[in-house]
């Protein structure tokens, strides 16, 4: 991979690399010119160790020569490091004491600091070890909760999603070079229309993103979780409901009417997908004041923005059922009959599907969670191509395609060139390929080669 930008910086950084705290094994990393250098200072030892074979030693403070603790050892030569330059990875005991004292010793030495929030991962795509996409995931897989985050961070760092947009700028590229050798070449031996050839790619790739972004935002909603609101009537058992599947209680649970008065958040696993489940204030036509008034307002925003409703009602008053919530399924809602152990009716409504429930003794919460883990993988599950998984990334994937809609209008062929152009430049945001050099290559080995 070429260097996407030079990395000018020739200070050398460390941090500890694992998580801050107690533990049985803790990675300080050092990276940059002087990495051997802060090694051998640190062991005594003027040759270093073979790259990427680890060795046992004792690291010591220059100053004091105080031993700091027994270590492994690793070292790796750039290019061939994470962050493309020489490097440096002490293993050490995970005890606050030994991290500090390594640290501190490390902060002594002339031409080190400790690096910033970010820095080995930025160094290495400065240096092309990186795309922006890789970048990225490097960070999701890091904050990665459940199986399918961690499965679509590991596919975006390996590379994925920045394969399918640089072969898609590779397409353009090409497209580019053939729109500006028909105009600049104008006058040599071509064959003929050579810039109207490339309008089916421009077509072909137009549709390609449009299909891409058409996901769903699948792959954001992965990353930050599927949301889904638990709603219904006062004292139906909506918070019961809430505590026994995040299996603690979470929120207050009372006989009063209104207990709940603000939306309630909880972080679930379900069956490997992230869900964000919504406890919400009690629908009713008549609040008891303003707070409560607030509080049903917000339920019924929550319940608009979810993904998935869980539309909860009192088994108990059956056959009757709360209109409020009824006018709230949709789709989208999963039905749940709660308080079953109080009921005396135990199979109403067949036309709802309803899941049959007690949150105090735990009947029908296996059937929930199955209901609500199909209804996650059906909008979050990873298909064969790579999902898209920010904000960002849609942005210039909309750009790309307007700019090629564009292209396919142009009355000129110097206008069409301008939007391939900014269609390309767009995808290079993505991935953070800015560099030209690549359409002067398919030019000349295009159109130039025995000229």
């Amino acid at each position: 991979m070429p260097a996407i930008m030079p990395a000018f910086t020739s200070a050398t950084i460390f941090a500890l690399a694992t998580a801050p705290g107690r533990s049985g094994v803790a990675v300080v990393r050092i990276s940059g010119p002087e990495a051997g250098s802060a090694l051998a200072a640190l062991t005594g030892r003027p040759l270093p160790p073979p790259p990427r074979r680890a060795v046992l030693t004792q690291l010591r403070n220059p100053r004091s020569g105080d031993a700091l603790d027994d270590a492994l050892v690793l070292r790796f030569t750039g290019p061939a490091s994470f962050t493309g330059e020489d490097v440096v990875e002490l293993h050490l005991h995970g005890g606050r004491a030994v991290v500090s004292g390594v640290i501190e010793a490390l902060g002594d030495l002339p031409g080190l600091r400790l690096a910033e929030p970010g820095e080995f991962t930025r160094r290495a795509f400065e240096n092309g070890k990186l795309d922006l996409t890789e970048a990225e995931a490097v960070a999701d897989l890091i904050d990665a909760e459940t199986t399918a985050q961690r499965r679509q961070a590991l596919r975006q760092m390996e590379g994925a999603l920045g394969r399918l947009y640089d072969g898609w700028r590779e397409r353009l590229t090409r497209a580019l070079a053939h729109i500006e050798a028909d105009i600049d070449f104008a006058d040599e031996d071509l064959p003929g229309g050579v810039a109207d050839a490339v309008r089916p790619v421009l077509a072909g790739l137009a549709g390609e993103i449009a299909v891409h972004l058409d996901d769903g935002g699948r792959g954001e909603r992965l990353r930050e979780g599927l949301h889904i609101a638990i709603v219904g009537a006062p004292n139906a058992g909506k918070s019961s409901l809430l505590n026994a599947l995040a299996r603690r209680d979470a929120a207050i649970v009372s006989a009063r009417a209104g207990t709940t008065r603000d939306v309630i958040e909880v972080h679930l696993d379900l069956g490997g997908y992230p869900v964000v489940l919504a406890d919400t204030a009690g629908l009713r036509d008549a609040a008891a004041d303003e707070v409560e008034e607030e509080g049903i307002r917000r339920a019924r925003d929550r319940a608009a923005r979810a993904d998935v409703k869980v539309a909860v009602f009192d088994a108990t008053t059956l056959p009757a059922l709360d209109a409020a919530t009824l006018a709230l399924i949709d789709r989208d809602t999963v039905v749940v009959f709660n308080k079953i152990d109080l009921a005396a009716v135990t199979e109403p409504r067949p036309d709802l599907s309803p899941v049959m429930v007690s949150a105090h003794s735990g009947a029908g919460l296996k059937e929930l969670e199955e209901r609500l883990t199909a209804f996650s993988a059906d909008r979050l599950a990873i298909g064969s191509a790579p999902s898209l998984t920010r904000a960002r990334h849609r942005a210039a994937l909309a750009d790309c395609r307007e700019s090629l809609l564009r292209a396919l209008e142009a009355p000129l062929p110097e206008l069409a060139a301008e939007d391939v152009r900014l269609a390309s430049r767009a995808l290079g945001r993505i991935t953070g390929r800015v560099d030209v050099e690549d359409l002067l290559d398919v030019i000349f080995r295009d159109f130039c080669i025995g000229k």
